[in-house]
């Protein structure tokens, strides 16, 4: 049955655990109905399954003690960051002990020289781009809210800066990880590349804390780009706006960032970040580099989009102006709720082949038509990831039940197309049910790793997929 090890065991197990943690942390240990509740609730719509403890770490030597408390007695472990998953990841379906890393926020080294730098798992991506900025270096992941960046290795974390600078998959280095049986290791050394043993480290991207509890993180660093210009261009159709982020990454095009937001998303920005865009589909564009290879960029892009019907720029190089609307971008979530108040959102995400896009924007949009259902999409269109956010009343079982067949038909198209059900949320708990399709047999050596890491199942039970 799956996850009858640890649920079996919870009721009897937890109480020596909790009893342990609080004799030597009573200060870090909590049992409080709200402490325990803010650990399960995130921006997702998955209800909350809160942990039996929350234990504040500070030092990589005490997740060890905790991890080897916990697996003594089989009881669960959940890691925390800052709570930003949407897909269930930091929900205790068994209960037991969650890990709060956000203390664990020292930025433990920069090697300028080597373009790289070590943190600590709890530091988020915008502390550690305001300590790199007088050094000319910044970290390009930028996933909309302001992740810590363990939990960004953990789910493998994207951002709008993806199509250039790529994911966290491509940006990790190294790990120092507390695995299940309480040992520490270290995944790799910092050189930029190495054909030594397995990749552990990408074996522990993205595994959503089912392995292990990463504590610390070496990043790669790039340098702070000479001219920066951003854009704004509408379209009159999805498909013009589709089709003119394909051509453009067709010919090679080095673009920094790349989004699409359609009119209904457009109109929420308006509200929301106070901009006065038209309401009609338009890419919001980045270039990056020496004056004139930006140049040249923009150039190049201004003939594909006239080929596509596109309509006048709107040029922002003040730093001041582009943070508005990258800013208004990243709102963009938040800003959905503005066009049905009381509204629950259910932000969904999924990735195909570039030259599949347009085909599956679009499909998506005449789909969300046809059932009825109120939802703006925006997405990073430069490496064919894209999201929809469906605005629904949880009260409402036919709402609920709409929301749900359409977010399923949307990740099945998505995996038809040879893509996936996920580019950038992860699985967690909502997206589990699709991973067959997804990768058939494959799923099974996923569970075995699983298995030979995590005999006993108590990392991040419940999550991907069930044992």
């Amino acid at each position: 049955m799956p996850g009858a090890p640890v649920v079996k065991l919870r009721e009897t197990a937890i109480a020596p655990v909790i009893d342990a943690l609080k004799a030597r942390w009573p200060e870090r240990t909590s049992v409080a109905e709200a402490v325990r509740l803010h650990h399960a609730n995130t921006l997702s719509w998955h209800r909350p399954q809160p942990p039996d403890a929350v234990f504040f770490a500070e030092t990589t030597a005490e997740v060890q003690d905790v991890v080897k408390l916990c697996a003594d007695h089989k009881v669960p472990l959940i890691a925390f960051g800052a709570g930003t998953s949407l897909e269930g990841h930091i929900n205790a379906p068994h209960g037991g002990v969650c890990i709060d890393l956000s203390r664990m926020n020292a930025i433990v080294s920069v090697e300028a020289e080597d373009l790289t730098c070590t943190v600590q798992a709890g530091v988020t991506r915008k502390q550690l781009n305001d300590h790199l900025r007088d050094q000319g270096l910044f970290f390009p992941i930028d996933p909309g809210a302001d992740a810590s960046l363990g939990g960004m290795a953990a789910t493998r974390a994207s951002g709008t800066n993806a199509v250039r600078y790529g994911t966290m998959r491509e940006n990790v280095v190294a790990l120092t990880a507390v695995m299940p049986d309480g040992r520490v290791i270290r995944t790799a050394r910092r050189a930029r590349k190495s054909a030594a043993g397995y990749d552990l480290t990408r074996l522990l991207v993205g595994s959503e804390g089912t392995l292990g509890i990463i504590t610390e993180v070496t990043l790669r660093l790039h340098g702070i780009p000479e001219v920066i210009a951003a854009a704004i261009c509408p379209f009159s159709t999805i498909e013009d706006a589709c089709n003119t982020a394909i051509m453009a990454m067709q010919t090679g095009l080095p673009l920094a960032r790349v989004e699409l937001l359609n009119e209904l998303q457009i109109r929420a920005c308006n509200i929301y970040s106070k901009l006065t865009l038209a309401e009609t589909p338009t890419l919001f564009v980045e270039f990056h580099g020496s004056q004139n290879t930006v140049d040249e960029q923009v150039a190049l892009f201004k003939a594909i989009t006239a080929d596509n019907n596109g309509g006048e720029f709107q040029w922002s190089t003040r730093p001041e102006e582009r943070s508005k609307l990258w800013q208004a971008r990243h709102d963009a979530a938040y800003s959905c709720l503005v066009l049905r108040p009381g509204a629950q959102v259910v932000a969904t995400d999924v990735c195909v082949p570039i030259s599949r896009l347009a085909e599956c924007v679009t499909a998506t949009k005449q789909d969300l038509a046809d059932s009825g259902l109120f939802g703006p999409i925006v997405g990073h269109v430069g490496d064919g990831n894209f999201h929809v956010a469906v605005l629904f009343n949880r009260d409402d079982p036919d709402d609920v039940a709409r929301m749900k067949a359409f977010t399923e038909r949307l990740a099945m198209r998505a995996i038809a197309m040879d893509g996936t059900c996920t580019g950038e949320h992860g699985v967690g708990q909502g997206k589990m049910s699709y991973l067959d399709a997804e990768y058939g047999n494959a799923l099974d050596f996923m569970r075995q790793i699983k298995r030979t890491f995590d005999p006993d199942n108590i990392m991040n039970p419940g999550k991907i997929f069930t044992l």
